[in-house]
């Protein structure tokens, strides 16, 4: 293909319900083995990031929305990001709000991504980051996020020639050696000040605040479960 747009469902690792004839039930993951993906995960969106490259043309591109423990999960979550930045041109991470695309406490980025040649050669050179998530404050229903919004992006991603982009307070470019010599290869990278830490006389309206302290709840929650799920399997 030339181009992939996607938003792939963000969830929970998959998982079948096994029961015995005495009814008793078990929980296995359930894994994919496909020949044409560098790693064999229950992972759904890490699926899903390599379905899209395997289904790319040679200079095709792609432009994927995918939750931040996309960016930092070991094990599979770092050989996966490792081959992807060798494989493929990985230029640009727009980092969004929290609940944007999906659920309360969900943080998603938008991956951009193009495919290259299989000639054994590194195709990432650096990766450029733009921060729309610290100290931007968006919900759902009252402050939406709209176009303009994304303007400053749009103005600076310089689609016909990357090499015209340049530092911003929010866009910054790291190198393929400064990425790889990360812990675990992350791509989990801040370096604006979230400034409602420090001045509590502009703290955001109380029906945001109220909003984002339920969604980091919930994100929490969900992470403690799933840690809880991964060690009753064990």
């Amino acid at each position: 293909m030339d181009y992939v747009l996607a938003n792939p469902p963000f969830g929970k690792k998959s998982s079948m319900t096994i029961t015995n004839e005495e009814g008793e039930e078990d929980r296995e993951a359930l894994t994919y083995e496909r020949q044409d993906f560098w790693e064999t995960t229950s992972n759904k969106q890490l699926n899903f990031l390599q379905h899209i490259v395997s289904m790319l043309k040679v200079d095709g591109k792609a432009a994927v929305v995918l939750p931040d423990n996309v960016l930092f999960e070991g094990g599979a979550g770092e050989k996966i990001r490792r081959k992807l930045l060798e494989n493929c041109d990985l230029h640009t991470v727009l980092r969004l709000p929290t609940g944007i695309f999906y659920a309360q406490g969900v943080k998603a980025n938008v991956v951009f991504f193009d495919a290259a040649p299989k000639d054994g050669r590194i195709h990432t050179k650096g990766v450029w980051f733009y921060d729309l998530r610290t100290n931007k404050h968006f919900t759902l229903k009252t402050r939406t996020l709209k176009l303009d919004d994304l303007q400053d992006f749009i103005a600076r991603y310089h689609p016909d020639n990357r090499h015209e982009r340049s530092e911003t307070e929010r866009f910054k470019y790291y190198s393929y050696d400064e990425l790889m010599a990360r812990d675990k290869a992350s791509l989990d990278i801040f370096w604006l000040k979230d400034d409602s830490l420090e001045n509590l006389d502009d703290l955001p309206p109380p029906d945001v605040l109220q909003q984002e302290i339920i969604e980091h709840l919930e994100a929490a929650l969900a992470s403690f479960r799933d840690v809880a799920a991964g060690l009753q399997r064990q």
